[in-house]
C-alpha cells in the first residue's frame, strides 16, 4: 500500500497562509490520502524527513522553506531518495516557484503537485554541505537583508527597505576575488555578486535572466558599481532589467565559484535563500546536476 503524500507546512505562517493551506490540502486530500507535518524547527524537520525515502512531499512555503528540506536532506545522504517533491507557494518571495513556472495561487498549486511532469533540478552545495536551491548572492543585497533582520519586529515589512537603504549609503563595496572553474573571472571592488541556478531573488527581480535550474551550470552574475553615481545607476538598471548591458557587469558560468575576500576587512555576508550568514573570508559553491526532482506545470 502506497505511503500517505507527506506535506510539509509552516508552522509560523499567519492567517492568509492558513487559509491558502486550508484551499490547497483540500485538494489534496481529494487525491488520497496525506500526512500534514508543521515542523517547528530543524529537529521535527529532520524526524520528519528521515523516513521519507520513496513518498512525495508537498513543501508549502517559500523559498526559505524549500531550502530547509533539501538542505536537511542533503546532511541526511536521501536527497535522490525521496520525492518527487512539490511546492506551493506561500509568502512574498517566491523565487524558485516563480521561476519554475509554478501557479502562484495555492490551489493551482496543489493541482499541480497532484498533476505536473516531473523535473529534475540542480542544487548548489557550498564548503560545509550546506545547499542552495535557487540562489546566493554576497554583497550590497546581504548586507541590505542582515540589516533588516533586525528591524522586522519594529518595522514589519518596511524593514527590508529600510535596511537596503542602510545598506546603500553605508557601503562602498568589498574587494573580492571570485574564481569560476579555476579561472579567476574578477579581483578588485565589488558590489554584489550572485551564484543562481534560479533567476530572480527578492520576489522576481531578475538578477540572471537567462539561468535555467536544471543545465548542469551556475550563473554568475558580478556588478563592480561601487561609486555613488554607479551604485544607483546599478540599483535603477537591475530593477529595470537592464543590468547586464551595463559596463560595471560581467556574467559568466560555470560549476563551481568561488568568492574570497582580498582583506580580512574585506569579509563578506551571503544571503542563500534567503538565509543570511557571515561576515566570511571565503566561500565555494559547486553544482551538482539533476539532485532532486520536482512536479512542475506540463
Amino acid at each position: 500500500m502506497p505511503h500517505p503524500r507527506l506535506v510539509l507546512a509552516n508552522a509560523a505562517a499567519g492567517s492568509a497562509d492558513d487559509e491558502a493551506v486550508t484551499a490547497a490540502l483540500a485538494v489534496l486530500r481529494g487525491a488520497g490520502e496525506v500526512e500534514v507535518v508543521a515542523p517547528d524547527g530543524p529537529a521535527e524537520l529532520c524526524r520528519a524527513l528521515a523516513g521519507a525515502e520513496g513518498r512525495d512531499v508537498v513543501i508549502m512555503g517559500g523559498d526559505g522553506s524549500i531550502h530547509a528540506c533539501l538542505d536537511t536532506l542533503a546532511r541526511l545522504g536521501t536527497t535522490a531518495d525521496v520525492g518527487p517533491f512539490a511546492i506551493v507557494p506561500l509568502g512574498t518571495g517566491n523565487d524558485l516557484a516563480r521561476g519554475l513556472g509554478l501557479p502562484l495561487d495555492a490551489e493551482a498549486a496543489a493541482r499541480v503537485a497532484l498533476t505536473g511532469r516531473t523535473r529534475s533540478l540542480d542544487l548548489l552545495v557550498d564548503d560545509d554541505g550546506a545547499v542552495v536551491v535557487n540562489a546566493v548572492h554576497a554583497g550590497v543585497g546581504a548586507e541590505a537583508a542582515a540589516k533588516a533582520e533586525g528591524l522586522k519586529k519594529v518595522l514589519g515589512p518596511a524593514a527590508y527597505p529600510v535596511g537596503a537603504l542602510r545598506a546603500g549609503t553605508g557601503v562602498t563595496g568589498w574587494r573580492l576575488r571570485i574564481t569560476l572553474d579555476g579561472t579567476v573571472l574578477h579581483e578588485g571592488d565589488v558590489l554584489m555578486v550572485t551564484v543562481g541556478l534560479g533567476s530572480s531573488i527578492g520576489g522576481g527581480t531578475q538578477v540572471a535572466p537567462d539561468a535555467e535550474p536544471d543545465d548542469g551550470l551556475a550563473d554568475v552574475v558580478v556588478a563592480t558599481a561601487t561609486g555613488p553615481l554607479a551604485r544607483a545607476g546599478y540599483a535603477r538598471d537591475l530593477r529595470h532589467g537592464e543590468h547586464l548591458g551595463r559596463d560595471d557587469v560581467v556574467l559568466a558560468r560555470g560549476t563551481e565559484v568561488r568568492v574570497e575576500a582580498v582583506g580580512p576587512e574585506d569579509a563578506f555576508r551571503t544571503n542563500a535563500d534567503g538565509e543570511v550568514t557571515g561576515p566570511h573570508a571565503s566561500r565555494t559553491w559547486r553544482v551538482v546536476p539533476g539532485a532532486w526532482r520536482c512536479r512542475v506545470p506540463g
